[in-house]
């Protein structure tokens, strides 16, 4: 990402997008070392499994949760984390996450919502998923190889960022979370089922929030 400008917007693109690829190491680690892990919650944890609230204030509260959220998500080495994946009930996320070209992505989103791709556009690719609040499960799950995100950045300054292959696949993911939606409430019943035995069955490598 480029500096922010004198009026807080981010760098763009010469077609609109944000620019998330610039300054990473730095920009990720400023986050992380201002914030604090927190343990994420898990599949069956209420904040999971209902539409977040909107981001109206933008302020140093904002700013705070979006530095442990990067924090939260190194210490559980994950690409991309939603607020409610750390218990907090907003549509924000962050990511971290490569694109199929190796080119790394660093950035966050406020109330997202994904642009509908012309059907030309959808190509399908099934490879595997995961998510933090389904620790060490994994299924196939077909997605768009491209998407495109348009919401705010920290500031409230509108921004839309977009994404190809494993890429794509973090931006439709974590939007899927602030609606409410798991990867794993996409598969069929019993590849669910499958999903949640590898859950049972594995040792999360980070601290999460018991169900009670």
């Amino acid at each position: 990402m480029s500096q922010q400008e004198t009026d807080g917007r981010t760098g763009v693109d010469d077609e609109g997008f944000i620019v998330d690829t610039e300054d990473c190491e730095a920009r990720e680690a400023a986050h992380r070392e201002r914030g604090t892990s927190r343990p994420i919650t898990v599949v069956g944890n209420p904040v999971l499994h209902k539409e977040c609230k909107d981001v109206t204030e933008f302020g140093d509260e904002l700013a705070q949760l979006i530095d442990d959220m990067f924090a939260s998500q190194r210490t559980a080495e994950g690409v991309g984390l939603a607020a409610n994946q750390i218990g907090v009930d907003l549509k924000v996320f962050v990511y971290d996450c490569p694109d199929d070209e190796g080119k790394r992505h660093v950035g966050v989103v406020c109330n997202p919502v994904l642009e509908e791709l012309a059907p030309e556009a959808r190509v399908l690719d099934d490879s595997n998923e995961g998510c933090l609040s389904v620790p060490t499960a994994y299924a196939a799950l077909a997605r768009p190889d491209y998407a495109v995100v348009r919401g705010q950045d920290a500031l409230g300054n509108p921004i839309r960022v977009r994404g190809t292959g494993y890429f794509a696949r973090c931006l439709q993911h974590e939007t899927d979370h602030l609606y409410g939606y798991l990867y794993i409430d996409r598969l069929s019943k019993r590849d669910r089922k499958d999903a949640l035995r590898q859950m049972a069955e594995g040792t999360p490598r980070y601290a999460t929030v018991p169900n009670d």
